[in-house]
């Protein structure tokens, strides 16, 4: 019971500090000034000739991101399968 009520005021610290951290960051308090944004905003849909901006900012601004990001989803979702298969027969094997 005691474990239970350490760990849940750990989590509730550890969640406050994000938030605040987040909040008393420059990077959120004042991305207007970027020159990155406001040069995706301008010439976005220019250069992409992408109707949506959204879209042209990932897929061709950021496309070697976008591709690591996609490579990490579709690794956990093998491995997330692959647990689900194996746990399966292993059940079946044991009962």
């Amino acid at each position: 019971m005691i474990l239970r009520s350490v760990v849940l005021y750990l989590c509730i610290i550890i969640l406050f500090i994000s938030i605040v951290s987040v909040l008393i960051s420059p990077v959120f308090n004042n991305w207007e000034s970027r020159d990155v944004a406001r040069y995706y905003i301008e010439e976005g849909a220019k250069e992409t000739g992408s109707a949506n901006l959204v879209s042209s900012i990932v897929w061709d601004f950021r496309g070697f991101d976008t591709l690591g990001e996609e490579t990490v989803l579709f690794t956990a979702a093998v491995g997330v399968f692959t647990i689900i298969v194996f746990g399966l027969k292993l059940t079946r094997k044991m009962g």
